[in-house]
């Protein structure tokens, strides 16, 4: 298996030189520039210009991409720091490296470096004593898919003292066996003996984002453990993590542990309770947040529009909504007011306590005069992949590509894998339509209770 060294000559210092460096070279002549010759052809002159030969690369670029290389050791680091003294990021992504020690290593050779990707390296083994000078400019660190165990993040942490963004997605990790000192008295005083390998570090107030996507932690206190190791965070990234509650059995203070938080994303969270967005609503720094895919979600018996301004009803700090454009000023009074003209009507103990709240602002509302010609906002639809056919009710103001996410499930089908045929049972003979349009919603095809839609896989 190559070296980094290797890797990156193979890559970056192959002989540079144009194709016509190798032919001899034309007669010159002295009235003409050097660059320039001429040859008779014919009865017409041809001019050539001659580009000269490229120098050999001194240093490689401030990006280095190396990954996928089956890279498992450095090479020559007088050699690593003479040829890449102006790398500040550095990609070792699916690589072999397996010992600590030879990446640190890279890093004294490359002091520049402020960003640093080992995703998927076989780096799962214990660190030994680090110096801490190799990496006092690295801020930004990449540890996808390492299953790096808590021990060792302690170790890079207490060796990283300006890392601002850390990523630690899809590790597995069920818990977090690092916390905080403040921590330590209470935890004392609740750990089960499952916990008991947990150890207390330092908090690192310089991170700033922690990418913690894919692992399958289900309860709350393990994240606010994160929150008392990274005090100063702005950004959290739990999606696809199977959180079943927002609720930590030490503290009922879901948002204590995070006054800085600004960022968070909590798709395909396991959460089927508004109890969840109200907890959500008491993180006062909270400006961006993503919360599809929820279990909550399928439940309502509303429009996705409907669903946008319940929400934004409940969240009066956020911003920015799952991924959409800024939360205009219009947007929210309509949206407060038509979630109380949602709960006007419903019993007292179904209230929420935002309901009382927008009710002094916007006081008691007159219900709307419903003329809506709307269809149905559900319909039961017959779905046949391959020789299985099962009937769903499915939400018409979905778009193409919303029904294509939630079949995928169903099907095993990856959205981009899958196409789509309408067919009206009022018109069979006309045979399927293909749902060609992503953004086109269910409602424009007319579909009516009893219709089919055909699922389909791109060859």
């Amino acid at each position: 298996m190559p070296s980094l060294l290797e890797a990156l000559e193979r890559k970056y210092f192959a002989e540079c030189e144009f194709e016509n460096a190798h032919q001899p070279e034309l007669h010159k002549r002295s009235d003409l520039p050097n660059d320039f010759t001429v040859t008779k052809c014919g009865g017409r002159m041809e001019f050539s210009i001659f580009i000269p030969r490229l120098s050999p690369l001194t240093s490689v670029p401030a990006l280095l991409v190396l990954n996928d290389c089956d890279i498992d050791s450095a090479g020559d680091f007088d050699s690593i720091r003479e040829k890449c003294q102006r790398v500040r990021e550095l990609d070792l992504a699916q690589n072999k490296l397996s010992d600590w020690s030879e990446v640190f290593s890279i890093l004294e050779h490359m002091p520049r470096i402020e960003f640093l990707n080992l995703s998927k390296n076989q780096l799962a083994s214990p660190i030994g004593t680090l110096p801490t000078a190799p990496t006092i400019n690295l801020k930004s660190l990449v540890l996808n898919g390492t299953y790096l165990d808590w021990a060792c993040v302690d170790t890079l942490l207490k060796n990283l003292p300006v890392l601002q963004e850390l990523h630690l997605s899809l590790n597995n990790y069920r818990q977090v066996l690092i916390d905080a000192e403040e921590a330590e008295q209470r935890l004392q005083e609740t750990e089960t003996p499952e916990e008991t390998e947990r150890r207390i570090t330092k908090a690192h107030p310089a991170l700033k984002t922690l990418h913690f996507t894919g692992n399958p932690v289900e309860h709350w206190q393990e994240i606010c453990r994160l929150g008392r190791l990274f005090p100063n965070l702005e950004a959290l990234v739990l999606a696809d993590c199977p959180i079943k509650s927002l609720q930590a059995e030490e503290s009922s203070e879901t948002h204590r542990y995070f006054p800085s938080l600004r960022l968070l994303n909590l798709s395909s969270a396991q959460l089927d309770s508004w109890a969840a967005i109200d907890e959500l609503a008491k993180f006062s720094e909270l400006r961006n947040l993503r919360v599809k895919h929820w279990p909550l979600w399928e439940s309502l018996e509303c429009t996705e529009h409907e669903r946008r301004q319940l929400l934004i009803a409940r969240l009066p700090n956020v911003e920015m909504l799952n991924g959409g454009g800024k939360i205009s000023s219009d947007e929210r009074v309509d949206s407060e007011r038509a979630f109380v003209r949602y709960y006007m009507d419903k019993p007292e103990e179904e209230r929420p306590a935002r309901y009382q709240e927008l009710l002094q602002i916007h006081g008691k509302l007159d219900p709307l005069v419903n003329v809506s010609l709307k269809p149905d906002k559900r319909v039961k639809v017959l779905f046949t992949y391959n020789d299985v056919s099962e009937s769903r009710f499915v939400d018409i103001y979905l778009t193409v590509n919303d029904l294509k996410v939630k079949l995928e499930k169903l099907v095993g089908l990856a959205p981009n894998k899958m196409r789509l045929y309408y067919l009206d049972q009022d018109y069979k003979e006309f045979g399927p339509e293909e749902m060609r349009y992503p953004n086109k919603q269910l409602y424009s095809y007319n579909i009516q209770s009893g219709d089919e839609i055909i699922i389909d896989a791109k060859k």
